[in-house]
């Protein structure tokens, strides 16, 4: 496979018929850090939850489990020599508007494209992931939209919040909540999911499907080597938000020991606002000039871990 950038948010695929969705732009030791999403089986490919595609590679295929010593994290990696095939996700976004999609959730994201660009967003610079980003996406997928500049990160929530507000788009209906909930399995009450993530402008039904936004960092940034050495809960004030949404999200802190929190978990992303005061439950991590931090998402689920504004 010639070189390329493979950014978050992409897909891989191997020879052995596994893809992999890409966790971090960039590689690691010559790999890209990723995750076990489809396997191809008899009948098709075949979706894989957390733990069923961690106990697949552990039978079939461990070489492609990987302990990443600079995210000091347990997760799944593909050596670029062994990527058959890369998916980019704004490539995809903008072959499907160009072919005029007739299939019902293509369709969808056409009509919601569409939408966007009446807010005056250029859509060529989105893109689009998860099932339909392979071709797989069924009657029932979500649309997951992607955006790679800040500014239009930025410009495109405000324009879901200008539709939902003209009608043109639907807040999430009750049972969508529900089913978004179980599927984060995330340590905050129902109610402070909901409270948190209705407010965050990235997600919301068009035409009756679910869809959310979120944004990826397309320049590849040499990440720093942390070690965890223990836990911590606090409470204290945000200082800057500027990093909320990103990958990992990062919070400046007014704290005496921590000065930042990271989270490498989407639940997590955007979860609060400059001078919000907040409850942060993670595992402490040190650099190598002895500054911490605290990490919400040391594993997918991160369970225990959470951050929460403190509402009066």
């Amino acid at each position: 496979m010639r070189a390329r950038v493979i950014l978050s948010k992409d897909f891989v695929e191997t020879a052995e018929g596994l893809i992999f969705a890409v966790v971090a732009s960039g590689v690691e030791q010559g790999k890209v850090l990723c995750f076990l999403r489809y396997i191809k089986t008899a009948t098709g490919w075949e979706k894989l939850a957390t733990e069923q595609a961690n106990a697949f590679l552990a039978r079939h295929h461990p070489d492609y489990l990987h302990y990443s010593p600079l995210l000091d994290a347990q997760l799944h990696a593909v050596a670029l020599a062994r990527i058959v095939r890369h998916y980019p996700a704004q490539q995809r976004l903008r072959q499907l508007l160009q072919d005029r999609p007739e299939e019902t959730v293509t369709a969808d994201l056409s009509v919601l494209c569409q939408l966007l660009q009446g807010q005056g967003i250029d859509v060529s610079q989105l893109g689009v992931t998860g099932s339909i980003l392979v071709g797989v996406q069924k009657t029932s997928s979500d649309i997951d939209l992607l955006c790679y500049e800040r500014g239009l990160f930025q410009h495109c929530r405000a324009a879901i919040r200008a539709l939902l507000a003209a009608g043109l788009l639907q807040d999430l209906h009750e049972q969508d909540w529900h089913e978004s909930y179980q599927r984060r399995a995330c340590a905050l009450s129902f109610e402070d999911y909901v409270w948190h993530e209705r407010r965050k402008g990235n997600k919301a039904l068009v035409q009756g499907r679910k869809f959310d936004l979120s944004w990826v960092d397309a320049r590849v940034i040499a990440p720093i080597q942390y070690q965890k050495c223990g836990f911590a809960t606090v409470q204290c004030q945000v200082l800057d938000d500027t990093y909320a949404f990103d990958y990992p999200s990062l919070l400046v802190l007014d704290h005496a020991q921590y000065a930042t929190v990271v989270s490498f978990t989407a639940t997590y992303a955007g979860q609060a606002v400059t001078g919000e005061t907040v409850e942060i439950s993670g595992q402490v991590e040190q650099d190598p000039s002895g500054q911490q931090r605290l990490l919400v998402g040391s594993s997918r689920e991160a369970t225990g871990e959470y951050i929460k504004v403190i509402r009066a």
